[in-house]
């Protein structure tokens, strides 16, 4: 996978690109690219082209939520395609992870406000 990173606002918009899957086998990478960024500023991780995703995939992104939230930061998903969103609310995930906005919008267990940009 390779990331592209757009910082906008203290809040880095990250697009997963070349990435259709984030399912067991490819959740290790993920990890290893975002860790770093989600320590040291806010997310928004641009899913828009991942298809699937499954346990593994949702593990990974649990995981960059609960490093950002001990670092300080907030972590969501932006742009998730239908099935992505789908996974989300069937494992009651979707009011935690996935942006209500275009930005990195708001973070509920911040209790943070950013504007869209």
């Amino acid at each position: 996978m390779n990331s592209t990173l757009m910082i906008e606002d203290n809040t880095s918009a990250l697009k997963a690109v070349g990435i259709t899957e984030l399912v067991r086998g490819n959740e290790r990478r993920l990890l290893d690219e975002l860790t770093p960024v989600v320590r040291r500023e806010d997310v928004a991780l641009d899913l828009g082209r991942v298809e699937k995703i499954d346990a593994a995939g949702i593990a990974a992104l649990i995981a960059l939520y609960r490093i950002a939230l001990e670092s300080g930061h907030g972590f969501q998903v932006a742009n998730a395609a239908p099935r992505v969103r789908e996974m989300l609310a069937m494992v009651g995930l979707e009011v935690i992870l996935l942006s209500q906005s275009k930005g990195l919008g708001s973070n509920p267990a911040r209790g943070l406000t950013k504007s869209a940009a």
